[in-house]
């Protein structure tokens, strides 16, 4: 009997299975290196253009944050300037000149009429582009000491030369009759909707310098609130 008794002590019981003798399993462990793949894959294809939304560290935003538009100088120079003042003047009017001209082109183009109100609010158009790129080079040269293509305006100066030149086409064609009225419109249609991508590329440039003007405050909450995850997951160790 005393055998038997030994026997049945040596023999492992089937309701506790053999999976904890013979695999360790260590939870927290799996749990964390699950995560931290998981945290790889997600950043790997992560575009997210807000990055306390997407649970990025401080020090990932750093990495991947632009330059300043402006330096502390430049910016001084920007405020300083007359030219400020011009550009913020004449960028309006030439916006609702093209949108009378833009009107006048394409009722033009729809019903063949109004072609000579629609041939001369082109060449107002034009006028009053020549007149904000010639102030926006000065403007520049008093900012950044270049007259044209500072860095960070190089990409906008770029498309604007392409605007001058469609205008300045439409111009030569109008004064040597080398278009007829419907191609000639089609011409001013082409360089209107490049002034508006080069429009485009400046609101977006002063949407830039707004926010670098603002306080910085999404860094410090993101950061805080990665610190309070950080504390609950270290309480929720010590808790198992």
């Amino acid at each position: 009997m005393q055998s038997l008794r030994g026997l049945n002590r040596k023999m492992p019981d089937p309701h506790r299975g053999s999976a904890d003798t013979s695999r360790p399993v260590t939870h927290g462990s799996q749990e964390q290196f699950t995560l931290g793949v998981v945290e790889r894959l997600i950043q790997s294809v992560d575009v997210c253009p807000w990055p306390t939304l997407a649970a990025r560290s401080a020090h990932h935003r750093e990495e991947v944050s632009p330059p300043p538009l402006y330096t502390a100088e430049e910016r001084r120079r920007r405020d300083d300037s007359r030219w400020t003042l011009v550009q913020g003047i004449l960028a309006p009017v030439q916006f609702l000149i093209f949108m009378v001209s833009l009107g006048l082109v394409l009722n033009c183009l729809w019903t063949g009429s109004g072609s000579e109100a629609a041939i001369i609010s082109v060449v107002v158009k034009t006028m009053a582009l020549y007149t904000i790129m010639v102030t926006g080079a000065i403007w520049e040269r008093d900012v950044f000491g270049v007259y044209l293509f500072a860095p960070a305006f190089y990409w906008e100066d770029m498309v604007s030369m392409v605007v001058i030149g469609l205008h300045t086409a439409y111009l030569a064609a109008l004064l040597t009759d080398y278009l007829p009225t419907h191609e000639l419109m089609l011409l001013a249609l082409a360089a209107y909707a490049t002034y508006v991508v080069n429009a485009a590329q400046f609101l977006m440039k002063l949407r830039a310098a707004r926010r670098e003007r603002e306080p910085r405050t999404w860094g410090s909450a993101s950061a805080n609130a990665n610190a309070n995850l950080r504390g609950n997951g270290n309480l929720q160790g010590l808790a198992q």
